[in-house]
């Protein structure tokens, strides 16, 4: 079924406008009619809704009734080191289809990438495309926010708000995500530190445990980047039961 956003969605039997784009992708691309149904995404809630009416580019939804949730218990922050090129891309997109609610993309020792002035902004507004547009493909309520990039020494804050911060280390040797589930059961809320191409350099790791971070192992093999932090948040997320029905 076929997925859109609005802005403060009411109850059942109330009508919204769709924004101009996702006006014109339902007329032009998805060819939608007036009584076909679709999904509706609103803040947190999620509604089943029918095209009530159309006119010229203009397209208003009804809703029909309530959904259920699809947002984790289990609220992942992923902090991740820039990476090259357009990985960032896939990162968010599979990042938020796995569930995280936020993502902060750190400035590290080894990151290749420098973003400054207008690229930040530029590419930071992509990104948010980017999540926008995987919640859609994987019907959650809740888009990730995508903060602006910080360096290192500025995580402190945000890892106090969680209430774990784990840090996968290749040179961490015991401990992967079922030890850290089993030492902190009821976990609620997750950072997770992933680093950039080339790793978390030692006087980081040093920097991230003085501010409360556990170091953590995800097994014996090296993975990249873009994979270690998927890899993380798919276990966190099986072993806490948000991958079951």
């Amino acid at each position: 079924m076929h997925r859109f956003f609005v802005d403060n969605a009411g109850s059942s039997g109330e009508s919204f406008l769709l924004s101009e784009e996702d006006a014109r992708h339902a007329l032009k691309v998805l060819r939608l009619q007036c009584g076909d149904q679709v999904e509706v995404f609103s803040d947190e809630d999620r509604f089943l809704a029918e095209i009530a009416g159309i006119s010229g580019d203009r397209v208003s939804v009804r809703f029909l009734s309530r959904l259920a949730d699809t947002e984790p218990s289990l609220k992942i922050t992923l902090f991740q080191g820039l990476p090259k090129a357009d990985k960032m891309e896939w990162i968010v997109q599979k990042a938020t289809e796995l569930g995280v609610v936020r993502i902060v993309p750190v400035r590290m020792a080894r990151c290749v990438v420098k973003l400054d002035g207008k690229d930040v902004d530029r590419k930071r507004e992509r990104w948010q495309k980017i999540a926008r547009e995987a919640c859609k493909q994987s019907g959650r309520c809740l888009v990730p926010e995508i903060a602006a990039p910080l360096p290192l020494s500025g995580l402190a804050g945000e890892i106090r708000d969680c209430s774990l911060c784990v840090v996968p280390w290749e040179d961490c040797s015991s401990g992967g995500p079922l030890a850290v589930v089993r030492a902190h059961p009821g976990l609620d809320s997750l950072g997770i530190v992933i680093g950039p191409e080339g790793g978390i350099a030692p006087e980081e790791i040093a920097l991230l445990r003085g501010a409360g971070c556990e170091t953590m192992t995800l097994g014996r093999r090296i993975l990249r980047t873009e994979t270690a932090g998927l890899c993380a948040v798919s276990a966190f997320m099986a072993l806490c039961g948000e991958m079951e029905e």
